[in-house]
């Protein structure tokens, strides 16, 4: 009995472990998103849409923050909270001129991402898939960038 228990615990420990590598899907431009861009780094996750006013001011931002992350274990992902796809998500991101990666697919299951009806919102995830952070309203790249810095230590 004691090593069926075991082996069921094993088991178990493996699939969980296995969470490493989830299929992230596609970008706005079709890309695959590979799994190590996101399991082994920090995330801002943005939900944007293109009828919400404060997203498409703090847009420039995110894309500066973006390019302020680069070689830091950190990336920006924008997901369009109105859940388009494929041609309509690419146009979207280029009429408000977005630089970084939107996902396609929603990875609030991934990270258990509280559902909020406001927008915008930005989550900050660590390096293990734990929400850290939710930061609702506009946000700036100097001001998420000090949230960052605050949770890595």
């Amino acid at each position: 009995m004691a090593r069926r228990l075991a082996a069921a615990l094993a088991m178990m420990g493996a699939l969980l472990l296995s969470g490493c590598g989830n299929d992230y899907g596609v970008d706005q431009h079709g890309q695959k998103v590979a799994s190590e861009r996101l399991d082994k780094q920090w995330k801002v996750v943005n939900y944007w849409a293109e009828w919400c006013g404060p997203c498409r001011t703090e847009i420039p931002e995110l894309n500066a923050l973006s390019e302020q992350l680069k070689g830091q274990s950190a990336e920006v992902f924008g997901v369009n909270f109105d859940g388009l796809q494929g041609d309509d998500l690419r146009k979207a991101g280029e009429t408000l001129g977005i630089r970084f990666t939107v996902l396609a697919q929603d990875p609030a299951d991934f990270f258990d991402l509280p559902r909020s009806e406001a927008l915008p919102v930005t989550y900050i995830i660590d390096d293990k898939g734990k929400v850290r952070e939710q930061l609702m309203g506009e946000q700036t790249a100097a001001g998420v960038l000090a949230k960052l810095k605050a949770l890595r230590g």
